[in-house]
């Protein structure tokens, strides 16, 4: 039978000298990517635009509607009643 929970490996956030590295694979790239990212804006591309307004003013708050048939679930309000 499989054990459940405890250490799973290549889970959890990467070390901070793993990201650094990753950080500095990446720079020398930088330029090319800024390049990429204003040749779509220019040419309107959505994805360019998606990308910019969600780096510049942060991605709109996400919404959940929890429903039940496109009616709103009665959930019974759950009060707590000291007995002492």
């Amino acid at each position: 039978m499989a054990e459940h929970g405890g250490k799973r490996q290549n889970a959890g956030r990467k070390s901070k000298g793993e990201e650094q590295k990753l950080i500095e694979n990446l720079t020398p790239m930088n330029p090319i990517a800024l390049k990429a990212l204003k040749t779509g804006l220019s040419n309107d591309e959505s994805w360019a635009i998606k990308l910019f307004f969600e780096y510049f003013y942060g991605k709109p708050q996400q919404r959940i509607d929890v429903t039940s048939g496109d009616e709103p679930m009665n959930i019974p309000a759950i009060s707590y009643f000291d007995t002492k």
